[in-house]
């Protein structure tokens, strides 16, 4: 049988045995034939070696490998001589290579079979636990040390306040609370909301007439506090819809308009996790078909399209499953869901999709299933390494920064990036190796046959746009580089704050009855700053001097045009210090610390005032200080509420995002430098990376912030700004997988390189070998996270745009122009100091062990 390169086949009758020696002409090693060679049977019982002899005469790259004897000729492809591998002994000395080589084989699948199988099991047992992770993920932002966070448990342990978690319960169409009929309607209401379990208070017209709960227009609303020992808060929301519609249905019979409706930060979020998890569903709906028609195409088999489908499903069920099991300890986000779907059929359809590409060639070679599959393993498993650490590099940056949002994500890209490598690297190749010529089973009729010519076929244009390229670097890179550089400008105007207008999901039941306090002109009770003032030494409830202050302050506060109204202990006792007795408990709780030296004061922000300028209010207060603002040394001031934790929010981000970039540059350039050992290559691939980075940023805000064609996506008008999540974590995800296909070209390019080639000729070799699956891969990519951008869900939709934008640049014109110009203007330098160096001896020799470094056999 002939080789794809000419020569005789090693067959499982017999083999020659040769003794290195040096060749005359060149300084790589090399074998001759010889009469006096000796001759070794093969054993029937080790005929699995055959297939591993087959691999090693047949090279399953264009690049092949050979000796610098081996003559090439340019114009007409690859010309090469017949090689055999030298098993690395002495000149005086046989050995039986089949022996050798099935003691290899036979290791080699043992060891895998049984890694394949422990991998096998534990995705089976964590398989059930995947379709409970929503249950235990967060919809609340929590940002650990913020002064909101501090806040927050100062109400909950030193005052006891039964409204640290608040709900609004909007109502219309009855009549109005302040008549005797609205009063009894409203006493059932109340009465109905005390009995409910889980909740710790209700406060609401009957309890203080004031005129605060008497809506613009009619209309009403309860403030309901919680206290949940079993779980999150938030899983209290469905029990109290429930007893909301219970309560409708009980008086609808005498008033038919009647509507009660939750809202506030708590039904918020329940209903945001509810268009979470529904965007997750439309998503996958609309990316599992799309993505199945293009590995078919890229494919052209059914059984190859559906492995990476596979791999991708279960890195997606492994990492809901994984993560819903640390939910339960940690405070984990509902982005988790997102993050993890987008993520998974991204990165393990791609992994996938490169150990499935190297497979099929090795069977296009004329290698058995099993031996494919270790040559697969050996060729694509280091690849995917590297790129797995790279996207595994930025998401363990972000474990740096305390927003429980931002760590749940470094979590789960970090674990789907691992458990896409990991099942690419252990259950694909076995599953391969049962297959063997099989993977083409169900191959479409428009697609070419599955033989030795095949790659030769399909990567003849990208050979002949590579020489184009190399023949044109600095054309390529202006012609490329400019408009490039003219979106990545628009990043200069790019704002983290809050953005404008109404992104909630309009469908949502809490977000309807937010819209209903704004026309009530209530909006305030569920957006309030809520300021935490405590004196050094006199007791508020106890000392005039104590209750002035507090009483200054209130006025002082509720004299700020953005203030709507003032709600504290003076204000509810009408100024009046010995009224305070005849407050209730649940009052004192809520407004005054035990030990009486701390009070609350409520403040309501005006209708006018946005969410951006409620933040900014909240920075003037905290910059004044409690000084400023009580004129008593030693007081302190803490301002928390919604407000307040936007603004630790976006403060947070903007001081830790420079050491998060720092973090994912330095670690990848170690990667980079540790699987290529080129200074030229990494830092390269940096320079590269950061420009997709800053053309997807400009894309984000010409479109979005801007306003440009957001219409598209559902966005009417332009957000004037983009949520401080979006940047950070973009960054984190798009610096990783950008590097993904640089690191797959330049591995094919560095090859070729070291099979004997020079620049001018590897270069169009290595995006022979790897455009088409650069380009596959980042179809897949882009669907999937565009598919994202069409959800009710305004970060994912951000998140979704900017990593489409950003796959699609570095796909097209970075890494199939740009990269490969800076690699041909580089030349020689590309590789320096050691990356076109043999490990072991310095030569691309073909010693069995110089054979076994590069990854084809070991």
């Amino acid at each position: 049988m002939e080789s794809r390169f000419g020569g005789s086949r090693l067959d499982c009758a017999e083999m020659s045995v040769q003794t290195p020696r040096r060749g005359s002409g060149a300084p790589g090693w090399t074998a001759a034939s010889s009469p006096n060679n000796s001759k070794v049977g093969i054993d029937p019982l080790k005929a699995d070696a055959k297939s591993l002899a087959d691999h090693i005469t047949t090279d399953v790259s264009r690049a092949q490998v050979y000796t610098r004897d081996t003559k090439r000729e340019h114009t007409n492809g690859f010309r090469p001589s017949t090689f055999f591998v030298s098993a690395g002994l002495r000149s005086d000395r046989r050995v039986s290579v089949t022996t050798f080589l099935y003691d290899i084989m036979n290791a080699m699948h043992v060891r895998r079979f049984w890694v394949s199988g422990i991998v096998l099991a534990a995705t089976i047992a964590l398989f059930p636990f995947s379709f409970h992770a929503e249950r235990h993920l967060e919809t609340a932002t929590r940002v650990e040390g913020s002064q909101a966070e501090t806040v927050r448990q100062e109400l909950a342990n030193r005052f006891r306040s039964p409204f640290v978690d608040q709900v609004a319960l909007v109502i219309q169409g009855l009549p109005p609370v302040d008549s005797q009929e609205g009063g009894q309607a409203l006493e059932t209401i109340v009465t109905g909301l005390r009995d409910q379990p889980g909740v710790s208070g209700v406060v609401s017209y009957l309890d203080s007439r004031d005129p605060i709960f008497l809506g613009r227009g009619g209309g009403t609303f309860v403030l309901v506090g919680l206290t949940s020992t079993d779980g999150p808060v938030e899983s209290l929301v469905p029990k109290l819809h429930q007893l909301a519609s219970l309560l409708e249905n009980q008086l609808r019979g005498r008033y038919s308009a009647v509507n009660l409706a939750l809202t506030g930060e708590i039904p918020l979020n329940f209903d945001i996790r509810k268009a979470s998890a529904d965007d997750v569903r439309r998503g996958e709906s609309l990316v599992i078909p799309a993505t199945l028609a293009l590995l078919l195409v890229a494919f052209g088999s059914l059984i190859a399209a559906l492995i990476p489908l596979a791999v991708g499903q279960l890195a997606i069920a492994t990492t809901l499953a994984i993560t819903g099991l640390l939910a339960q300890r940690w405070h984990l986000s509902i982005l988790v869901q997102n993050l993890a779907t987008m993520l998974g059929l991204g990165l393990g359809i791609d992994y996938a999709l490169l150990m499935v590409s190297r497979f099929r060639e090795a069977i296009s070679a004329g290698n058995q299933g099993p031996a494919a599959s270790l040559i697969a393993a050996r060729q694509a498993g280091r690849t995917l390494l590297v790129s797995a650490s790279t996207v595994a590099i930025g998401f363990l940056a972000l474990l740096t920064v305390p927003i429980s949002e931002i760590r749940s994500i470094g979590i789960a890209g970090f674990l789907v990036a691992g458990m896409s490598v990991l099942l690419t690297n252990t259950l694909v190749p076995t599953v391969l190796a049962l297959l063997g010529p099989r993977i083409d089973f169900g191959r479409l009729p428009f697609t070419p046959k599955l033989d030795a010519h095949r790659a030769a076929r399909t990567g003849k244009r990208w050979r002949q746009w590579g020489k184009v390229i190399v023949a044109h670097p600095w054309l390529a890179l202006f012609g490329a580089g400019i408009p490039l550089l003219l979106l990545a400008w628009q990043i200069r105007r790019l704002d983290t704050s809050v953005p404008r207008g109404d992104w909630l999901p309009r469908a949502a039941e809490s977000v309807r009855a937010l819209h209903t306090l704004r026309q009530m002109d209530r909006e305030g009770v569920v957006e309030s700053l809520r300021i935490i003032i405590e004196l050094p030494t006199d007791s508020i409830a106890q000392t005039d001097a104590g209750w002035n202050v507090l009483g200054r302050v209130t006025k002082r506060l509720a004299s700020d045009p953005r203030c709507g109204r003032v709600i504290s202990i003076t204000t509810i006792a009408e100024n009046n210090r010995s009224s305070l007795g005849d407050l209730s408990r649940e009052t004192r709780r809520t407004f005054l610390s035990s030990d009486e030296k701390a009070a609350l004061l409520e403040v309501l922000p005006a209708s006018s005032v946005s969410l951006r300028d409620q933040v900014n209010w909240v920075r003037e207060l905290r910059k004044s200080g409690a000084l400023d603002l009580t004129g008593v040394p030693g007081a302190t001031l803490l301002v928390g509420g919604i407000p307040a934790l936007n603004a630790d929010y976006e403060t947070i981000i903007r001081d830790r995002f420079p050491s998060v970039m720092a973090l994912i540059v330095g670690g990848t350039l170690f990667a980079l430098l540790w699987g290529f050992r080129s200074v030229f290559v990494a830092l390269k691939a940096i320079a590269l990376n950061l420009f997709s980075v800053a053309a997807s940023f400009g894309a984000l805000v010409f479109v979005f912030q801007n306003g440009h064609g957001s219409r598209f996506l559902g966005v009417p008008e332009g957000t004037g700004s983009v949520f401080p999540l979006v940047p950070i974590v973009a960054f984190a995800i798009v610096f990783g997988l950008s590097m993904d296909y640089e690191v797959f070209l330049v591995a094919r390019v560095l090859e070729a390189r070291r099979s004997g080639l020079s620049e001018m000729d590897a270069i169009p070799e290595g995006l022979a070998r790897t455009a088409g699956l650069i380009t596959s891969a980042a179809a897949i990519m882009i669907v999937v996270f565009a598919a994202f951008t069409f959800g009710s869900f305004l970060v994912v939709k951000m998140i979704g745009f900017t990593l489409a934008i950003a796959v699609l640049i570095d796909a097209t014109l970075v890494r199939i122009v740009i990269g490969p110009a800076l690699l041909r203007i580089a030349g020689d330098w590309n590789w320096w100091p050691g990356g076109l160096r043999n490990s072991e001896s310095g030569e691309p020799g073909m010693s069995s062990r110089g054979i076994r470094q590069r990854g084809f056999l070991k």
